[in-house]
C-alpha cells in the first residue's frame, strides 16, 4: 500500500512535465537583458566585416565613377622651367645667359568614343557594386537570424533534456522503492538507471552545444553574453504569400541581386566591344596653350627680354594601321559578350531552382509543424495512459520511460521545426531577391515582448 501511494504521488508530479518542458528555455535567459532579433541585426550591421567590406566597396565605386567621368571634362596643366648657361670662351658675342619659362596648356575632348564607353562602363560597375551590397545585406540578415534561432533551439533542447532527466529521476526513485518493498523487479530500477545515465550524458552535450551557439552569435553581432528573446506563445507562424511558386520565381527574375549583377555584366561586356571598336575611330580635341619666357644675359641669339606665345586649335587623330590589334580585340570581346549572356542564363536558372526549392521547403516545414503539434498532443495522452497503466500494474517501468522520452523528443522537434519554418521564410525571400529589413521586423513581432 505505501508503494501504491507513492506511485500515485509520483504520477501527479509527472503530469505537468510537458508544460515544464515548454517553459524550461525561459530559465536560461535573463528577461531584462534579452535582445530582439532586430536589435541584434542592427548591431551586426555595424560590426560584421563582410558586410562592412561590401559597403566600403560600394562607396569606392561612387568615387571611381566620378574619376572616370573626368575624362569628358577639360583638363589643364602648368609647366615651369628655369635654366642658366655659360659659354667659355664667348662665341659671337655670346656668354652667360639665364632664362625662365612658364607654359599653361589645356585640352578639351570634343569627340572621343573610347572615353564615352569607359564612363558608361564605370556606371555599370557601380550597379554591380550595389547589387553585391544588396546580396551582402541579405546574407547578413539570414546569418544573424540563423545564429539567433540556433541559440533558441539549443536552449529548447537543453530545457527538454533537463525536464526529461528530472522525470527519469523520479521514475528511478519510484522503481527503487518499489523494488525495496517487493512490488517491482530489479529490472525496472536498472532500466531507469540506464536512462538516467543516458540523460545525464545528453544534458552535457546539450550544454556544450548551447555554449557553442552562443559564442557564434556573440561573434557575429560583436557583443558578449547575448540572450535572444524566445517566440511568444502561442506560436502563430506566418503563411507563405503569395501562395504560388511561379509568382516567387517571377519576382526573383525581376529583382534578385545576382541577376541584376549578371545583367550589368552583359552590359559591361557589350560596352567592352564598343570600346574595342572605338579604337578604330578618330578623336577630336580642342587644345590651347599660353607660354612666356624671359631671357637675360648675353645670349647667342643676341636677344634678351620677354616673349609670350599663345595658341589654340583642334587636334585630330585617326588610327590608320594597328597591326591587327584592334580587329583581334573586337573578336575577343564578342566572345566575352557571349560568355556574359551564358552567365546570365546560368544565374537565372539557378535562382529559379533555388526559389522553387525554398518555397516547397517552407510548405513542407509548415506541414511538419502541424504534424508535430498533433504528435505532441498524442504523446501527452499516451504518457498519461501509460502512467495510469503503470499504477494499475498493466504497464512496466520501461513503458513509462519510453513514453516520457517520446514526449520530450516531440516537443524538442516541434520547437526546432518552428524555427526552421521562420528561417525557411527568410531564405525564400532571399532566394527570390526580396529579403529586406522589414522582413526582420515581421519575424521580430513574433518574439516575446
Amino acid at each position: 500500500m505505501p508503494a501504491k501511494r507513492h506511485s500515485h504521488r509520483t504520477a501527479r508530479f509527472r503530469a505537468p512535465l510537458s508544460a515544464l518542458a515548454l517553459c524550461m528555455p525561459m530559465l536560461f535567459m535573463p528577461a531584462a537583458q534579452a535582445q530582439s532579433l532586430k536589435e541584434l541585426y542592427e548591431a551586426a550591421r555595424g560590426y560584421d566585416a563582410s558586410y562592412l567590406g561590401a559597403q566600403a566597396l560600394t562607396k569606392s565605386a561612387d568615387y571611381r565613377v566620378a574619376a572616370v567621368e573626368g575624362l569628358a571634362l577639360p583638363n589643364a596643366a602648368l609647366n615651369a622651367a628655369a635654366s642658366t648657361s655659360r659659354v667659355d670662351p664667348p662665341v659671337g658675342g655670346g656668354g652667360d645667359s639665364n632664362s625662365i619659362g612658364v607654359t599653361a596648356s589645356g585640352r578639351y575632348p570634343i569627340i572621343n568614343r573610347g572615353n564615352d564607353v569607359l564612363i558608361a562602363q564605370a556606371r555599370k560597375t557601380l550597379e554591380t557594386a550595389k547589387a553585391d551590397l544588396a546580396s551582402a545585406e541579405q546574407d547578413l540578415m539570414v546569418r544573424v537570424a540563423q545564429a539567433y534561432f540556433d541559440v533558441l533551439a539549443s536552449q529548447d533542447t537543453l530545457g527538454t533534456t533537463r525536464a526529461n532527466k528530472t522525470a527519469i529521476t523520479e521514475q528511478l526513485a519510484s522503481a527503487k522503492r518499489n523494488f525495496e518493498v517487493g512490488t517491482a523487479t530489479i529490472t525496472d530500477a536498472r532500466e531507469a538507471q540506464a536512462r538516467f545515465d543516458l540523460a545525464a550524458a545528453t544534458e552535457i552535450a546539450a550544454e556544450n552545444d548551447l555554449r557553442t551557439k552562443r559564442i557564434a552569435l556573440d561573434q557575429l553581432v560583436g557583443r558578449d553574453g547575448v540572450a535572444p528573446k524566445p517566440l511568444a506563445t502561442p506560436v502563430n507562424l506566418p503563411s507563405v504569400l503569395p501562395p504560388d511558386v511561379q509568382a516567387w520565381v517571377s519576382a526573383a527574375d525581376a529583382q534578385h541581386p545576382t541577376i541584376r549583377r549578371a545583367l550589368a555584366g552583359v552590359d559591361i561586356a557589350q560596352l567592352e566591344t564598343a570600346k574595342a571598336r572605338a579604337a578604330e575611330k578618330f578623336t577630336l580635341d580642342a587644345v590651347g596653350s599660353l607660354s612666356g619666357q624671359r631671357a637675360s644675359g648675353s645670349t647667342l641669339s643676341g636677344f634678351s627680354g620677354t616673349t609670350r606665345v599663345a595658341s589654340i586649335g583642334l587636334q585630330f587623330n585617326l588610327p590608320l594601321y594597328t597591326g591587327g590589334q584592334t580587329q583581334n580585340r573586337i573578336q575577343e570581346t564578342l566572345l566575352l559578350e557571349e560568355k556574359a549572356r551564358q552567365d546570365l542564363d546560368v544565374a537565372r536558372r539557378g535562382i529559379a531552382q533555388g526559389t522553387r526549392v525554398a518555397y516547397f521547403g517552407v510548405q513542407s516545414g509548415q506541414a511538419q509543424v502541424k504534424a508535430l503539434e498533433a504528435a505532441e498532443a498524442s504523446a501527452k495522452l499516451a504518457l498519461e495512459a501509460t502512467q495510469l497503466g503503470y499504477r494499475v500494474g498493466v504497464r512496466v517501468n520501461l513503458d513509462v520511460l519510453n513514453a516520457q522520452t517520446q514526449l520530450f523528443q516531440t516537443q524538442r522537434d516541434l520547437a526546432k521545426a518552428r524555427y526552421d519554418v521562420l528561417m525557411g521564410g527568410l531564405r525564400l525571400r532571399q532566394a527570390s531577391g526580396q529579403l529586406a529589413p522589414n522582413d526582420i521586423d515581421a519575424v521580430n513581432a513574433l518574439l516575446a515582448k
